[in-house]
């Protein structure tokens, strides 16, 4: 069904790309604010991808392969939402929506959840976005790189990097006092 939405959308079918974007756009969003750690700028880079991806349907050689293509753009266009963002160098002060648990967790998950989220908050994009092709994705290495737009070995090193960093940031997050762990938030 996705394939022959691709090349209807690659005839210019408006139709077609609307459906293609509406089964993506939710999915796209919860991989862009994993990446960017902000909802406003989730939004534009989903945005912006959208928009080169139906300027550029006709790139689109392997219509069965249009979900890693769309994600290829997707994490660029994060890279460069921010890339715009650093530059800018404003302070914005945002309240996040309290996140309620579930249930069923038990007080040692959330804990090990809360950890875990704040070292990725210390992460650079490039490295959230190589963890979430990974291991929110799920996708095997050639995939992931492929989605990332770079060879499988330089996927793998910065894959190994990043692994390094989260660790790195969740044992000095460990080691901080509560009062210091609190302020990082």
């Amino acid at each position: 069904m996705t394939a022959e939405l691709v090349t209807r959308a690659q005839a210019g079918d408006h139709a077609a790309f609307s459906a293609l974007a509406a089964a993506s756009v939710s999915r796209l969003h919860r991989i862009a604010r994993l990446i960017l750690r902000d909802e406003e700028f989730a939004r534009d880079a989903v945005q912006e991808a959208l928009v080169n991806a139906w300027l550029d349907i006709k790139a689109v050689r392997d219509p069965e392969r249009f979900d890693a293509w769309l994600h290829r753009l997707l994490v660029r266009a994060c890279y460069r939402e921010a890339d715009r963002h650093r530059r800018r160098r404003v302070v914005e002060i945002t309240i996040q929506p309290m996140e309620l648990p579930d249930p069923g967790d038990s007080p040692h998950e959330l804990a090990i959840r809360d950890l875990l989220e704040r070292g990725f908050r210390q992460l650079t994009p490039e490295h959230r976005a190589v963890l979430v092709v990974r291991h929110y994705l799920g996708l095997a290495d050639e995939e992931a790189a492929g989605a990332l737009g770079v060879a499988p070995g330089t996927f793998k090193s910065r894959l190994h990097r990043a692994t390094a960093a989260l660790r790195a940031a969740v044992e000095a997050d460990e080691r901080a006092p509560q009062g210091a762990r609190e302020s990082m938030v």
